[in-house]
């Protein structure tokens, strides 16, 4: 296949799919503060609307793309790496999220989520054995220096409320570890069983993972909820869940992963604008600072595939 030219409408057209994917998925944590402050629903119970909203959508989808006549079936060890992986990357990890942002800001929920490539390198390093080049500990360095700076401009001096930051602050990085280990294992099986169906397969196990949870442990309706929950929990799941899934997906099949991990950079600072504007959360100096070095640290990194691309 030949690659699109830079300045086709096609490529061009990617761009502008793959940042509205990526603004798309950073309304999540301004929903989820929305539902916190306007409502007095519970982390369990909002993932579990999320979900429920958003299932469907992925039913269809995986049923359309196993009856397409390129489908390629899963074998038993696929079906249980897709379930294993997506249960982790968006149950296990999206219920740290949420209980996370009861603690902390939605800018300072993305900004720690947005280190996740770190991690990713981190691992890629432990588990697979490739090293680390030395402009990528570099990467590391500004990075994590980056999200000090952007730590230290929120904490509160607050014994209770500076004790909530920090518990929020370790569930939301507990949620960066687990999506971590979800980007390792995805790219592992998206190249055996394509990135449509694999998204399709990995959210419906999460989604079903989520509402297991919720029947064992909540004894919240979901029948008798306030209209706002509802809204909120719909919008989230179709805003922030569905359209970016695929819009990512897309994105990344017209531009390749690099391009839309670089044009994805906008999210920490659209979610930072969003919660300003929506959230009237307060931007600090350190913060843009920190969310600048940060961005520089990821799109260091981002080179590693690059390089690995080129040399295969």
């Amino acid at each position: 296949m030949i690659k699109p030219s830079t300045s086709s409408p096609y490529f061009i057209g990617g761009i502008f799919i793959a940042l509205a994917g990526a603004i798309c998925f950073s309304t999540k944590a301004i929903f989820v503060k929305l539902a916190y402050r306007d409502t007095t629903i519970d982390a369990v119970t909002l993932l579990a609307l999320r979900m429920l909203f958003a299932l469907p959508f992925f039913i269809v989808s995986a049923a359309v793309s196993s009856r397409k006549d390129d489908n390629v079936k899963f074998t038993t060890r696929q079906w249980i790496g897709v379930a294993i992986v997506g249960l982790l990357g968006y149950y296990v990890s999206s219920l740290l999220d949420f209980l996370g942002l009861q603690y902390i800001s939605a800018g300072m929920e993305r900004l720690i989520l947005f280190i996740y490539p770190t991690l990713v390198l981190l691992m890629s390093a432990v588990f697979y054995r490739q090293k680390i080049k030395a402009y990528q500990w570099l990467a590391l360095i500004v990075t994590y220096g980056g999200l000090a700076l952007a730590f230290y401009s929120e904490v509160d001096w607050n014994e209770q409320r500076n004790h909530d930051f920090y518990l929020g602050a370790a569930l939301i990085f507990l949620c960066a570890i687990t999506y971590a280990l979800y980007i390792v294992g995805s790219g592992r099986l998206i190249p055996l069983v394509g990135a449509a169906k694999f998204n399709s397969y990995a959210m419906t196990f999460a989604s079903a993972g989520v509402l297991v949870h919720y029947a064992i442990v909540s004894n919240t309706s979901l029948l008798n909820l306030s209209p706002l929950v509802y809204f909120y929990s719909f919008a989230m799941a179709i805003v922030s869940t569905v359209i970016p899934s695929y819009l990512v997906t897309e994105g990344i099949k017209r531009i390749g992963s690099d391009n839309a991990a670089i044009v994805g950079s906008i999210g920490p600072m659209s979610t930072i604008l969003q919660a300003y504007f929506f959230l009237h959360e307060p931007i600090y100096a350190l913060q843009i600072t920190g969310t600048i070095l940060i961005l520089v640290g990821i799109l260091l990194i981002g080179r590693k595939g690059k390089q690995q691309k080129i040399k295969s």
